[in-house]
């Protein structure tokens, strides 16, 4: 749609209302009449117009010149793409030209807007106001804001402290001061920090200005760390220390706050000079510990769930804000406890006994065995003395072999009753881990918890029985070497009894190594020289057999 001219054809050789030399008015023509009208008005500046007439691509604007102006209906588009426009409406439009090429006026109404906004932004600027920015975007260093024109904030003047997401504020609308505007540049550089910097000082002079030891304040956290948490009381930050959120164990802050909740706390302690401030949480609550001993004396038997596992014992809460130790001594009665995980673990709610309180080191000792009967109270009555027994080899020691005869319960053979006859130097001579074997219950040690088992007790002794009807001093038996140690020989009867073959008793000549003389499974034909059945000693003699040998043959 083309701006359409005025006719001023018509009457322009006339000349009218102005005076001659004889008073009289000249004659004007219509072009000189508008050029005096609007002579006022200068290209580059607002005007006011009137539309005339609404196209689909132009709008009419009849600003009171000789001829309309067009301006391009996008520019009274809203944002949702309306036309937001009428005929008769009178808007500001900006006078680009009086005149273009065809005689029409060339007219801008984004420009009048644009012109408006910068005039509008400079006041504010000048009078050290606060303009309504949305962020539109991002760019190198800052972000890209919207407030009527394109500004700068730069990223460190988004916050009070520096913000690594700053995707996360774009689309959002804030209050922001102009700190810098160049408008022949169009330049504008924006800060929210300021405005919340005067904000926080002032709500710090008014916290200032109420706060002492022992007042109740809520606050919002503002950040978390390993020691604690920083609560914003308004302008001021005090510190909640970890040992001042609970009465109880806590491993992190983290399990009771987060960054931005709110909570209440008590000021502890308030430095006016320093303006340091801490802070408590469970301080809102009676210490518990001040009634623990009337709440569960010694004896008493509670549930309670464990909160903490160390090397050495399980944490239980008893309720909250009291804890006791569960020492891995106290968790059962039969089992070998290596470690409390093996027990229990983190979560689970378990029955204790309180075995003894501390409350001055606010300690209470748990029991966890105590709750339940304890199998060895009766096992003296289940094992008695005398009484054969079965069960699995456990395992092996220097001094024994433990043997498993119920659920927890093991008993100790001691290497000393393995065998009757043989000199045994460790249990593995004779036993191995997973072996069932039976044995006689020996003593019985509820105090100490100890079962002593033999196994050799299964059977007669052969000191008792078989040595004093087979063997006498003077006779002649035949054995297999078994060991040899640097003093002699020990050697195995028929009946299993070991007799020792001294060094002195090898050879009539003097040896200085028994392996010189005979060897390890070899079979030998000796003479018993001596006989005590009491302390259990066979003596041979190799060198006694073979001089009687000879002595004989020299009779034959």
């Amino acid at each position: 749609m083309k701006g359409r001219r005025r006719d001023t054809r018509e009457g322009s050789g006339d000349r009218t209302s102005a005076k001659d030399t004889e008073g009289r008015q000249p004659t004007l023509t219509m072009q000189e009449i508008y050029d005096q009208t609007f002579k006022d008005i200068l290209e580059g500046e607002i005007v006011k117009g009137k539309v005339v007439e609404v196209g689909a691509d132009s709008v009419m604007i009849d600003i009171g010149y000789k001829s309309e102006g067009s301006v391009p209906a996008r520019e009274f588009l809203n944002p949702q793409g309306q036309l937001t426009i009428h005929v008769g409406d009178v808007v500001d439009v900006y006078l680009e030209s009086k005149e273009d090429s065809e005689g029409l006026v060339v007219l801008s109404r984004e420009k009048a807007e644009k012109i408006k906004v910068w005039d509008e932004i400079s006041k504010v600027h000048e009078k050290g106001g606060v303009v309504q920015g949305t962020i539109v975007g991002k760019t190198k260093g800052g972000l890209i804001v919207d407030i009527g024109v394109r500004a700068f904030l730069p990223g460190s003047q988004v916050d009070l402290r520096p913000v690594r997401d700053l995707d996360r504020v774009i689309g959002k609308t804030f209050p922001m001061k102009i700190i810098k505007l160049n408008q022949r540049r169009g330049n504008i550089v924006l800060s929210r920090r300021e405005l919340l910097e005067e904000e926080r000082k002032g709500l710090k002079e008014k916290t200032l200005a109420t706060l002492a030891e022992g007042k109740v304040l809520r606050g919002k956290v503002k950040n978390i760390t390993e020691y604690g948490a920083f609560i914003d009381l308004g302008g001021l930050d005090g510190l909640l220390h970890i040992t001042d959120m609970s009465w109880g164990r806590i491993g992190h802050p983290s399990e009771l706050f987060a960054v931005g909740g709110e909570v209440e706390v008590v000021v502890l302690k308030f430095d006016r000079q320093t303006e340091r401030v801490s802070l408590g949480y469970k301080q809102r609550l009676p210490d518990p510990w001040e009634s623990v001993t009337q709440r569960f004396p010694p004896g008493t038997k509670v549930k309670g769930k464990v909160v903490s596992i160390t090397d050495y014992g399980a944490f239980v809460e008893l309720e909250p804000g009291t804890e006791g130790l569960v020492h891995i001594s106290e968790m059962s009665w039969t089992q070998r406890v290596k470690h409390p995980s093996k027990v229990v673990t983190v979560g689970d709610v378990v029955e204790v006994v309180v075995l003894d309180i501390d409350q001055s080191a606010r300690r209470i000792s748990l029991g966890m065995k105590q709750a339940e009967p304890n199998p060895w109270d009766a096992l003296e009555q289940r094992y008695p003395v005398g009484t054969r027994v079965e069960g699995k080899v456990r395992n092996l020691v220097d001094f024994g072999a433990f043997v498993e005869l119920e659920d927890g319960i093991d008993g100790l053979i001691h290497v000393s009753d393995i065998s009757w006859t043989k000199r045994v130097k460790h249990p593995s001579d004779i036993l191995k881990k997973g072996d069932h074997v039976e044995a006689i219950v020996l003593h019985v040690d509820k105090a100490a918890r100890r079962i002593s088992l033999g196994l050799k007790q299964t059977h007669p002794d052969p000191w008792k029985t078989i040595v004093p009807e087979r063997y006498r001093v003077g006779m002649d038996v035949t054995g297999k070497v078994v060991r040899i140690t640097d003093f002699g020989a020990f050697v195995e009867l028929p009946d299993g009894i070991e007799g020792l073959l001294h060094v002195s008793e090898l050879s009539e000549g003097r040896v200085n190594r028994p392996e010189d003389v005979i060897k390890v499974g070899e079979e030998l034909t000796l003479k018993i020289i001596k006989l005590d059945t009491d302390d259990r000693k066979l003596g041979l003699s190799l060198r006694a057999y073979q001089e009687a040998a000879r002595e004989q043959a020299k009779g034959e």
